[in-house]
C-alpha cells in the first residue's frame, strides 16, 4: 500500500461515537446509502451499530491524526471473504483523503482476518466511491442487482487486489 500525507488509525468504535456517526447528514444522492435510524430507535431496536455485541464485533471508528472521528467501517465476516461497509463523515467525503482511508480500513481487516480476502459492495451509481475504491486497490469482479430500500439496485462487488 502506498501512503498518503492523511493519516488515519483506527479503534473500536465507541458507544459515543456509534452516536455522532447515526446524526451525520449525507448530501443526495448519498443520503440513499446512509439512512439511520435515530440513535436511540438504533439502540433500542439493537440495529447494526446500536446493538453492543454487533458493535464491538463488527465496528471500528476511523480517527484523523488529532484522534477527531473520522468515520466507521463495518468488518463483516462471511464465508470466504470479510466484507467491508464503509462511511466517512459527510463533511470529509470529496477532499482527496478516501484513498488513505480506505487503505487504513483493509490493512485492519486484514490484520483482524489475515487468511480472507477482503471485498465491498458499492452501488453503481456511485462514482465518487468507485473511483476512490479503484485507487485504493479493488477491482470490480462483479455486477448484479439487489433490493434496496428503494427498489432493484445494480451493484458491483469489488475486491481488494491490492499490495
Amino acid at each position: 500500500m502506498s501512503f498518503s500525507k492523511y493519516a488515519f488509525s483506527v479503534v473500536p468504535m465507541s458507544r459515543e461515537q456509534a452516536r455522532m456517526c447515526s446524526s451525520w447528514t449525507y448530501v443526495p444522492p448519498y443520503d440513499r446509502i446512509y439512512g439511520w435510524l435515530p440513535w436511540d430507535q438504533m439502540e433500542a431496536l439493537g440495529v447494526e451499530f446500536g446493538d453492543p455485541d454487533i458493535r464491538s464485533q463488527q465496528y471500528i471508528s476511523v480517527l484523523d491524526a488529532e484522534g477527531s472521528l473520522s468515520g466507521f467501517a463495518q468488518l463483516f465476516p462471511m464465508i470466504n471473504v470479510v466484507r467491508l461497509g464503509i462511511g466517512m463523515r459527510p463533511d470529509l467525503c470529496g477532499n482527496g483523503m478516501g484513498k488513505s482511508f480506505v487503505q487504513t480500513i483493509v490493512r485492519e481487516a486484514r490484520i483482524r482476518y489475515p487468511d480472507l480476502p477482503v471485498d465491498l459492495e458499492v452501488q453503481d451509481w456511485n462514482e465518487r466511491a468507485i473511483r476512490t475504491y479503484l485507487k485504493s486497490g479493488f477491482e470490480i469482479t462483479d455486477t448484479y442487482e439487489k433490493q434496496t430500500p428503494e427498489g432493484l439496485g445494480r451493484f458491483h462487488c469489488m475486491v481488494y487486489e491490492g499490495d
